[in-house]
């Protein structure tokens, strides 16, 4: 099959609602995201234990991705559907059409040499059209990042367009993966990506508090340089002291329209005491502390406790964990101040958590595994981690 005649090829989008990580992850389509495949984490999921299939993703399937350069040097990235795709994939495949005529001549996105820190430069259309498929509605960005959206976003008369809401960070991740693959590969070069479903896209304005858990973060495959920062970056944040330190968040404001984003060098410089403050500040909307999202969390999380106890061998270093809500309260009971039922604050829907990234997760019979000799027991740091996240939880749900 060449690069998959008779289907068309896939765009891939910068996925807007990425908040932690450096692995670029793209969206491949409105239910599905992919990332560079490493065998590590493709051994994972290909003997994922049943208990845990309700805290991951789901996987499914692997996809070929190429980079293109139009006429003008601008760079983006095309997934060739059907190659080495398992059947339950095919959904992903009946896009049928011409393969030439794909989104990608729509898209212009090219590193710019010319703009401060060699910024991103969009079109303006695939910028208002993303930020729209992903965001509803009218929301603007305030963040920490110092990220220079103004110049990105003006429209061709030169005025200021109207500003859209995304996270930045993913972008920034974005860019340096486009670099590094366009350094060194050539255009035709297939790299292999994961398909992984997109947690967030049943959310209209997904909150997300991306969480690294465990006291340590190197693999066993690290450097011993590589092992030194690791463990450096745990001792000097919440990841010695808690077992879990702030990655990334974006939280809806909704008395301004905006989402408030952190990336993960404010979550490093975090005390005990911020951290606290800051997974308050996440279930904050910007009129109220969303109390009625403790319960569900609290009961999620105990759950994957449970469930991670059990887990014997496994060593789930440097992986993320989301707590993930809907930043668009129900409209329903508030206009027609409904209590909510009691079942409504089990239903699971509202808040959801998930495990991701597993790159460097080491478990018994795993074939990628760089230990040879596997480890005994559960994960001891990141129950540590879970239980006092539960813990503040807890804690702030009793008003402390």
């Amino acid at each position: 099959l060449g690069t998959g005649e008779g289907r068309a090829a896939v765009l891939l989008q910068p996925f807007v609602h990425q908040v932690g990580g450096h692995t670029s992850m793209l969206t491949y389509d409105e239910h599905t995201i992919c990332k560079p495949l490493v065998s590590q984490e493709l051994s994972f999921y290909e003997s994922l234990p049943l208990a845990m299939r309700q805290f991951t993703p789901q996987y499914k399937g692997i996809v070929s991705v190429h980079l293109k350069k139009d006429s003008l040097g601008n760079l983006t990235l095309i997934a060739s559907p059907g190659l080495g795709q398992p059947d339950s994939c095919g959904r992903l495949d009946s896009a049928g059409g011409d393969p030439a005529v794909t989104l990608w001549h729509k898209c212009k996105w090219a590193s710019s040499a010319s703009s401060e820190h060699g910024l991103v430069k969009w079109s303006h259309t695939q910028v208002t059209k993303t930020f729209k498929d992903s965001c509803p509605g009218k929301m603007l960005l305030r963040t920490d990042l110092q990220y220079h959206t103004d110049s990105l976003l003006d429209d061709a008369n030169g005025k200021q367009a109207e500003r859209k809401s995304y996270n930045p960070w993913g972008l920034h991740c974005h860019r340096q993966h486009l670099n590094r693959m366009s350094s060194k590969h050539n255009e035709n070069k297939l790299q292999q990506f994961l398909l992984l479903e997109n947690v967030v896209s049943k959310y209209s304005y997904p909150c997300i508090l991306d969480l690294k858990m465990g006291t340590r973060q190197h693999g066993d495959d690290a450097s011993e340089e590589k092992k030194a920062r690791h463990i450096k970056k745990c001792e000097q944040s919440t990841s010695a002291s808690l077992g879990v330190r702030v990655c990334g968040m974006q939280v809806y404001q909704a008395d301004t329209g905006h989402f408030l984003c952190k990336d993960k060098y404010y979550g490093r410089r975090l005390s005990p005491e911020g951290f606290r403050q800051t997974l308050r500040q996440f279930l904050c909307n910007g009129n109220q502390l969303r109390t009625d999202l403790l319960e569900p969390i609290i009961l999620r999380l105990k759950a994957l406790l449970s469930v991670i106890r059990k887990q014997s061998s496994y060593r789930f270093y440097s992986s993320s964990l989301l707590i993930i809500y809907d930043g668009q309260e129900h409209k329903e009971s508030a206009d027609h101040h409904l209590p909510f039922p009691k079942t409504h604050g089990m239903n699971p829907s509202r808040v959801d958590v998930r495990m991701i990234d597993f790159a460097h997760t080491t478990f018994k019979g795993s074939k990628s595994n760089p230990n040879p000799t596997p480890y005994d027991g559960p994960d001891h740091g990141y129950i540590f981690g879970l239980e006092n996240l539960i813990k503040i939880l807890q804690n702030l749900s009793e008003g402390k």
